[in-house]
């Protein structure tokens, strides 16, 4: 049985280190740090990720998964390395791959057997190209390092189902060996069904660039036709059935909401963007999602602006925070220059979600306040705004929040909930492009 060693213990790193390890493969999962490392190793995630524990736990108890901050051992054992690493994105867009290559330089110095190298990390092209030079420059020839791009297509609060039902899988990489390696890795996808697509690794970092980008374009397409929506008087939400039907088109993320947010559509998007322009082939429609973005997070301000004459001293109540719902990730969320905003127009901000509040702390301080509930956020509010659709604002209790309330106003700019319950109890009832 092949050794698997992940490095990197964030979102794509335990989502493939567990998912492996479900699938009857060794895993050891290495980070640097201790604390988390500590935590996984008694069965506890430090993210919010739905069955995740659940799952982590029994892989632990089965003894096919280990947690250490021992990379150099991991190295050692290793028949396969994913790099599960993150790669921020810097000030002018581009993606900082510092860490992809740490890891790489730790591999040459201490591998000691034939190994194969996964890069999970979303990296420009050019990547692990780059990745292979440095390791052929510094290994001895004893050894054989061949590098094979896979990217992850993992979404954030279902990021294990992803990896054990994937669409696809993508395997780009200039040996055969090595691809062979991945595929009996992979075998069990293979049997069920899941396709394949090998290929070099310039074209599978495209990839893996190319489908972010994409669907950013539809959330950025769908929150343009929900501004039009509001402008001429239509409902966005029969017209996104109508568009979603037509199969050329499908219906996800074709959803309106605050903007796209999170730890990759944002950074890819920007990533992408300068890629293209330092290779003379400027993509103006990933241009133009990028700033359409920006203008949906200003547009939500101003649409509760047009309730009031000055919103200076109003009490709004903000319910969700994380960039979507079933994550506590606040990384790029558009909550944050929503709220930025309400607080810059003089506004009492008071927010609540599940489970992005120790996060929200780190952001704002004493700035807003923090309810312990739904309702406990509600007391004395203005109006109240849905920026996430967790499933629990759609179940409130609309007599009881109307009891406490300084005014009865609500802005769904998720158009999660049932419109005509809050008019019923006499709310305005606000949602976006209906």
């Amino acid at each position: 049985m092949k050794k698997v060693a992940v490095i990197g213990a964030g979102y794509a790193g335990l989502a493939v280190s567990i998912g492996l390890a479900h699938c009857n493969i060794k895993v050891r999962c290495i980070d640097i740090d201790e604390r988390k490392i500590g935590q996984l190793s008694q069965g506890s995630v430090p993210i919010h990720e739905p069955e995740m524990e659940e799952m982590l736990r029994r892989q632990l108890a089965a003894r096919r998964l280990t947690f250490s901050t021992d990379m150099i051992a991991g190295i050692k054992e290793a028949d396969v390395i994913f790099i599960a690493v993150g790669t921020p994105g810097q000030e002018k867009g581009a993606p900082d791959v510092t860490a992809i290559f740490s890891v790489v330089d730790t591999i040459a110095q201490h591998v000691r057997k034939d190994v194969v190298i996964a890069i999970k990390s979303t990296v420009p092209p050019g990547t692990c190209e780059a990745v292979q030079a440095r390791l052929r420059e510094q290994v001895s020839s004893r050894f054989v390092c061949d590098v094979v791009a896979n990217p992850e297509f993992l979404r954030e609060g279902q990021a294990l189902k992803d990896f054990l039902e994937p669409e696809r899988i993508v395997l780009g990489g200039a040996d055969e060996r090595a691809i062979t390696v991945m595929q009996e890795l992979y075998a069990s996808f293979s049997a069920a069904g899941v396709p394949f697509y090998t290929t070099d690794w310039r074209t599978s970092e495209m990839i893996k660039y190319s489908a972010n980008s994409f669907l950013a374009m539809k959330v950025t397409f769908i929150n343009e036709i929900a501004r039009l929506c509001d402008a001429v008087g239509a409902d966005v939400k029969v017209l996104t059935k109508a568009l979603g039907a037509d199969p050329r088109i499908g219906n996800q993320h074709l959803s309106p909401g605050p903007g796209y947010g999170g730890s990759c559509l944002p950074k890819d998007t920007e990533a992408l963007a300068l890629f293209a322009r330092q290779a003379g082939a400027p993509l103006a429609i990933i241009e133009a999602v990028i700033e359409s973005n920006r203008l949906q997070q200003k547009y939500v301000v101003e649409k509760m602006k047009r309730e009031w004459s000055s919103m200076q001293g109003l009490c709004i109540t903000v319910y969700g925070l994380a960039f979507k719902a079933n994550t506590d990730d606040m990384r790029e969320s558009p909550t944050i220059p929503v709220i930025d905003q309400l607080l810059a127009e003089g506004v009492q901000v008071c927010v609540y979600d599940p489970q992005a509040m120790n996060k929200a702390c780190e952001i704002w301080g004493e700035r807003v306040r923090y309810g312990m509930d739904a309702y406990d956020a509600a007391v004395g509010a203005h109006a109240l705004v849905i920026l996430t659709d967790w499933q629990e604002f759609t179940e409130l209790h609309v007599d009881r929040l109307e009891r406490i309330m300084a005014e009865k106003v609500i802005f769904d700019f998720r158009n999660a909930c049932e419109a005509g319950i809050w008019r019923r109890h006499g709310f305005r009832y606000i949602g976006i492009g209906v």
